[in-house]
């Protein structure tokens, strides 16, 4: 079953997909280190298929460069990554590059979200105006315009909870339309990822759609109820201890056994090998209000509100809103907050929860909440800084986990429809 990806990130959402064995015909991004990540993904796979995974081992070592590890990757498969913006300005090159990797065969899915800012409600409430005017509200048009020009069986649009309520519902009612228009009706599922077997409270909505010349028996995937009996605790306990501004990029060594909960969900690969265990530093302020947080978790099972800050502390004008800025990812919860891409610029709101360490979460810590395995290797560029580009990327993304049950859950209802 081959898969267009839209808006395809780091490839959270694709990686599900694959683990399924859906076969991706393109993935379509504009960011470039989420670009590479997905190339070097692509190689991960390769390797693995060759049975000769010691190059892409070699790579998380650092004995080899990153153009070394794409050297024997055959060209067409890293060139199913495509580095454009959706847009009228780029969807012709873009499909002659997809047309290129098609091969006479059809597509039968295209997955993807439009970014979500422009819906999310924290996104909408640090806007002055609300996200008004944002041309993101409306990518979907382009979205509609890939369903018609690929004319798959179904599609899989993943999406933030505030799509719903953005502009009064006034863009989903109009997606409703646009989908309708271009031969396609779907089915709106509100879901947790948590219920999905991710240690994270992360809220979504995901648009099933099919063409309406058939009648599908579209799985009603608010009934998944794969709610994990672990705690937060399983995807930090076997990571080395690191204090504020210490780690390394490649590559460290475990400080333990992998957790059931890494072992039963592949998160810990068997290459045995660390990576992107790195924590960004803090200033003095920041450690001293950490500590209060974690304290005040740890002894009262309470969250920290910036106002209850001595005001020495306290350097925020803004007092009404974000009072939870400061919160730890608590170890002795079934799931943690929601993963952002506003990890990316500060680690405030994802303290880890040991004193000691007294610090913001790694990359890899961040990874494994949105349930990437180890061996995913997030790339950077020299632009963005690889930390930051990392933490975008995995913030953005879909947790691997839950899209390979969505995948499960629609294989039966895709075949038949082919």
């Amino acid at each position: 079953m081959k898969y267009i990806d839209l808006f395809a990130g780091a490839g959270g959402l694709s990686e599900g997909f694959i683990r399924e064995g859906y076969h991706p015909i393109a993935h379509v991004e504009m960011d470039e280190a989420a670009c590479y990540s997905l190339k070097t993904r692509i190689a991960y796979y390769f390797y693995k298929n060759e049975n000769n995974p010691e190059i892409y081992t070699d790579y998380l070592k650092g004995k080899i460069t990153r153009q070394e590890l794409y050297s024997k990757v055959p060209e067409d498969q890293l060139k199913s990554v495509i580095n454009l913006a959706i847009g009228a300005e780029n969807n012709e090159s873009i499909h002659t590059l997809i047309h290129q990797q098609l091969h006479k065969s059809e597509v039968d899915l295209i997955i993807g979200g439009p970014p979500c800012q422009a819906y999310s409600l924290v996104g909408r409430a640090r806007s002055a105006n609300s996200m008004e005017g944002d041309p993101r509200n409306y990518l979907y048009v382009e979205y509609g315009r890939y369903l018609q020009k690929y004319n798959p069986k179904m599609f899989v649009f993943e999406n933030v909870i505030g799509l719903r309520s953005a502009k009064g519902g006034h863009y989903l009612e109009n997606m409703k339309r646009l989908f309708l228009k271009k031969g396609y009706k779907f089915e709106l599922f509100t879901i947790q990822a948590d219920n999905f077997g991710v240690l994270q409270n992360r809220r979504r909505i995901i648009l099933i759609g099919w063409k309406d010349d058939f009648v599908p028996s579209i799985p009603n995937l608010e009934d998944i109820k794969a709610k994990s009996q672990f705690k937060v605790s399983s995807v930090l306990s076997d990571l080395p201890f690191l204090n504020a501004g210490e780690g390394q990029d490649k590559y460290l060594k475990y400080a333990g056994k992998a957790s059931k909960y890494l072992v039963d969900n592949d998160l810990r690969s068997n290459l045995n090998i660390l990576t992107q265990h790195i924590a960004r530093p803090h200033t003095k302020q920041d450690k001293e209000i950490y500590r209060i947080a974690v304290n005040k978790w740890n002894e009262r099972k309470e969250r920290l509100d910036y106002n209850d800050l001595p005001d020495r502390l306290k350097t925020h004008q803004n007092r009404s809103s974000f009072c939870d800025r400061f919160k730890v990812v608590a170890q002795d919860l079934k799931s943690s907050q929601t993963v952002v891409a506003h990890i990316a610029k500060d680690g405030h709101y994802y303290i880890h929860p040991d004193i000691d360490q007294n610090r913001s979460i790694t990359v890899r810590e961040a990874a494994r909440l949105q349930s990437f395995p180890d061996d995913y290797y997030f790339e950077g560029i020299k632009e963005a800084g690889s930390r930051t580009a990392a933490f975008k990327q995995i913030g953005n993304a879909v947790p691997p986990l839950m899209a390979q049950k969505i995948a499960q859950a629609l294989k039966d209802t895709l075949r038949n429809a082919r």
